[in-house]
């Protein structure tokens, strides 16, 4: 994890970016081509669908001839088998259950035969092509996703052939010329849809064959049906039609064994279907580029199926951590609760009254800067104030001199840096209690008061407060107040319980001044240092508590490029400080509690989640375009449901009104995408050992101090003299 010493140039990773949108161009294309193929068409059965069209352009000698066609686009002819031939012929497969026993049983009787192959198996099963051609059997096309072709556009239609034969190619080195529509049957079931079909395939190279005996097979009307169906009543040659899988096939296994030996018996011979009609070569060699094509399209195909199978892994993952957390956070909030509210809630002991020093560390802030030193001169409690100012350029040391307020003292320094300005100020502290204070933060009266309450406990060596967003207006605004109230608060209330608390927020913290400065100060190595510093705290033994009623306000980002920078110096600083802090996982007491709570939970939520929230997302448009888009909804609902729950018992642990939480669904489609892409763009920036200098967030000027803060009256306590 690279160092920050001083001013650190800025270097953004770019590289990444493009290497991130090409994997997602690529992961687009594979899962659209895998959705196409897989789920796009059931392949049912060979039945025809739907009742028969008009056959008014189908020809006469099509309608009445044999059951090979070509030439359908010109002068259109037909072939029958030579008598006493049969072309058994299989579709459906190849299937890595029946299609083997198939062919064992043709080994056994030296029976060739035809297998009109689907593009899909042909990819999922390539072996068993290379099986079929090197044992002498014949191949055909039966399209890529089984579709009824005449309900095609005639460009879907095209890329059913071509990728079926590319499959092929790939997966054999070889092509065929011989093609059978799904749901086709016999001649004289042809209708004017159909014979549309024939004519396109027929510009394209292709043969039709059809059947003459239809064996049901599919049906699994029992091994003496199936029989009898694929029995001759004569000694004419017979195309049979069977199948080598979409289903269970077991009946088809068992009547060959019986019809292979009956026919032979009967004197009828087996071949191919191009061997009975006297065709030459369909099946040839395949060139070098269809067959580089086809492999590359096969290792596509299983590249989309392994990252199928991988992304609902990773959504059950990613599920399964989101109900954990939901689980833990709403136990230990409700736990947490009780423990300091509840009957049985015992004080942290005297109360504490000694004075607190409040550091203001601030860099151009003159747009608040008068609010959040109103609302702690406006403090119940006694404190002395010190602005650092570090090198602003906007008059804010200025300002805060003019006002004249008792207890506050301004002091000025060159840009340093905020944890320069924190430590300035810790120096400068005449109290051993120190709260320190974000200039864009405005207090309420009683939360120094309140902050300070768990320091009766002499282990407690820093306490977080909680801060609340003032500017809620707008979508953006009540997302932000969402995530303070549901995501982290619900998290410091677990932190605390579990004694591993990570962040003490800049906004509103509460320090003893002895356990800093035995640490050496705030540390300039991270861009967290807020992070940073509650870390080296619990490391040296000392505990960090959450105390929810020190309420302060502070400025969120109003727009997405500063919530942007905001959040990418937040996680990037946060990577940083665990980095920095990994040692304690490996050590004991608050060090170890640290390292196996805290920085697990950091890690697995705020890291690993993040990451794996695209992948829901992008499984989720998945489903809703291939899968089941009710079920895939269902989901997506129930997730928000759980969301909404956190929600509504965050808001109420918090005393807020419910009433930004109708705004939970449109979060998901925006700002959980941001989030998750500041993970990913942190994550590429530490990898990559670049630096990132501080970024300052854009002040707005919503802040404004509490009633009464403008002149302190006399009836307040005395302020600790500058």
């Amino acid at each position: 994890m690279p160092r920050l010493r001083g001013r650190t140039r800025r270097v953004t990773p770019r590289t990444h970016w493009l290497l991130l949108s090409v994997l997602v161009v690529t992961l687009s294309a594979a899962l659209l081509l895998q959705g196409y193929t897989h789920h796009m068409f059931a392949i049912t059965s060979d039945d025809v669908t739907g009742p028969r069209g008009r056959a008014d352009v189908v020809p006469g000698q099509v309608a009445h001839g044999g059951p090979v066609i070509a030439d359908a686009a010109g002068s259109a002819h037909t072939a029958r088998p030579k008598a006493g031939t049969i072309a058994l012929t299989f579709d459906d497969g190849p299937d890595p259950v029946w299609t083997p026993r198939v062919l064992d049983v043709l080994r056994r009787h030296h029976v060739h035969a035809t297998f009109f192959v689907v593009g899909t198996q042909v990819v999922a099963h390539p072996e068993l092509v290379r099986r079929i051609v090197a044992e002498g059997h014949q191949i055909g096309i039966h399209t890529f996703t089984h579709p009824d072709l005449s309900r095609l556009a005639p460009w879907q239609r095209s890329l059913e052939l071509r990728e079926t034969q590319l499959a092929v190619a790939g997966a054999a080195g070889v092509t065929s010329a011989l093609l059978r529509p799904p749901y086709s049957s016999e001649n004289d079931a042809l209708d004017d849809a159909d014979w549309s079909v024939l004519k396109q395939a027929d510009t394209a190279g292709y043969v039709t064959v059809l059947s003459t005996l239809d064996a049901e097979d599919w049906q699994r009307p029992g091994t003496a049906r199936v029989l009898a169906n694929a029995t001759p009543h004569g000694k004419a040659g017979q195309i049979v039609l069977m199948h080598d899988a979409g289903g269970d096939r077991s009946q088809t296994v068992a009547a060959l064994n019986t019809l292979i030996p009956r026919l032979k018996a009967r004197g009828f011979q087996f071949t191919t279907v191009g061997a009975a009609v006297g065709m030459a070569g369909p099946v040839q060699r395949a060139g070098l580029g269809n067959r580089l094509q086809g492999i590359a399209l096969i290792k596509m195909l299983q590249l989309g199926d392994g990252t199928i199978r991988l992304l609902g892994a990773l959504m059950y993952a990613a599920g399964a951590i989101s109900v954990l957390r939901a689980a833990v956070v709403l136990v230990a909030a409700h736990r947490h609760r009780r423990l300091r509210t509840g009957r049985r809630a015992r004080p942290w002991g005297p109360p504490v009254t000694e004075p607190v020093s409040v550091i203001v560390p601030a860099y151009n802030e003159s747009a608040g800067i008068e609010a959040a030193v109103r609302s702690l001169v406006a403090s119940d409690h006694p404190v002395e104030i010190i602005v650092v100012d570090d090198g602003s350029t906007d008059g804010t040391a200025d300002l805060v001199e003019s006002l004249g307020l008792p207890g506050v003292r301004v002091i000025r320094q060159r840009n340093a840096g905020k944890p320069a300005a924190l430590n300035t100020g810790l120096a400068a502290a005449g109290c051993d209690l120190v709260v320190m204070v974000d200039g864009d933060t405005v207090f309420e009266p009683d939360a120094v008061r309140t902050i300070v309450q768990p320091f009766a406990d002499s282990r407690v060596g820093a306490v977080s407060g909680n801060a609340k967003v003032v500017n809620r207006g707008g979508l953006l605004g009540r997302w932000q107040h969402i995530e303070y109230v549901v995501g982290f608060n619900l998290d410091r209330r677990l932190f605390d319980l579990a004694e591993c608390m990570p962040t003490v927020p800049g906004a509103v913290g509460a320090f003893r001044r002895r356990a800093l400065l035995a640490l050496g100060g705030v540390s300039d190595v991270t861009l967290a240092e807020d992070t940073d510093l509650t870390m080296a705290l619990c490391r040296a033994g000392w505990r960090v508590v959450y105390e929810e009623a020190a309420v302060a306000w502070t400025e969120a980002p109003a727009s997405l490029g500063a919530l942007w920078r905001q959040r990418y110096r937040w996680c990037y600083g946060t990577l940083q400080a665990m980095w920095k802090h990994r040692g304690a996982l490996v050590q004991g007491g608050a060090a170890g509690r640290l390292g196996r709570r805290g920085l697990l939970y950091l890690l697995l939520f705020q890291i690993l989640l993040p990451l794996l929230a695209p992948v829901v997302d992008v499984f989720a448009l998945y489903g809703l375009v291939f899968l089941d888009p009710l079920r895939i909804t269902a989901l997506w609902l129930a997730f928000l449901l759980l969301q909404l729950l956190m929600g509504l018992y965050a808001f109420r642990l918090d005393g807020e009104r419910p009433g930004p939480l109708w705004s939970l669904p449109l979060q998901q489609f925006v700002y959980r995408q941001l989030m998750y892409l500041v993970v990913i763009q942190s994550v590429f920036t530490a990898v990559s050992g670049s630096r990132l200098r501080w970024q300052r967030m854009e002040r707005y000027g919503t802040l404004r101090a509490p009633a009464g803060a403008e002149t302190p009256g006399e009836d307040r306590p005395p302020r600790i003299p500058a």
